[in-house]
């Protein structure tokens, strides 16, 4: 009967352990959640891989060897075309990474405060059950005194009842 309190007070208890993270969902992709931003996060994640770092190092030495060997002067030094290029890239890079960086940290802190609100309902239904255990066990030892008490009344009403048995055998023996 008492654990019922606790299951009320704390509806989700033993349910569903990511509750307080529900209101959080909207959060879930940097760019939203539609095609756009799928793909725009795909892309500023892809920024900081290995594969683009080494792609793109391959392709700056593939356009300044051809340039430098002259099979193709689109782009002959001091390389400007390249320059343009690397300009263009960063001017889509920056924003990108740093709008990411920006929801990446508010849903941090949203799943972290998410993460505190479980720990604290965690804590209460922990108190909740100690005070309901430490009720228990007075109520044990209350019932345990009261079957002592029982048990020496018992005790001493046999005694009583032996005393008079013998009593009332003397009695009748004399007669």
């Amino acid at each position: 009967m008492q654990t019922a309190t606790i299951t009320d007070q704390h509806p989700n208890a033993t349910g569903n352990h990511l509750r307080f993270h529900l209101r959080h969902a909207h959060l879930a992709s940097a760019f939203g959640s539609d095609w756009f931003g799928l793909k725009a996060e795909t892309f500023a994640r892809f920024f900081g891989t290995p594969t683009f770092l080494i792609a793109q190092s391959i392709l700056v030495a593939i356009w300044i060897a051809i340039n430098m060997a002259g099979v193709t002067q689109f782009d002959v030094y001091p390389f400007i075309l390249l320059n343009l290029a690397f300009s263009l890239q960063a001017a889509y890079a920056a924003p990108l990474i740093l709008l990411a960086q920006t929801r990446q940290a508010d849903r941090d802190k949203a799943l972290s405060d998410a993460d505190a609100q479980h720990r604290e309902a965690l804590a209460a239904a922990s108190l909740e059950r100690q005070n309901l255990a430490g009720r228990q066990s007075a109520q044990i030892l209350d019932l345990l005194e009261q079957n002592t008490t029982l048990t020496k009344m018992t005790q001493e009403l046999s005694q009583r009842i032996e005393t008079l048995t013998a009593e009332i055998h003397q009695a009748l023996c004399r007669r």
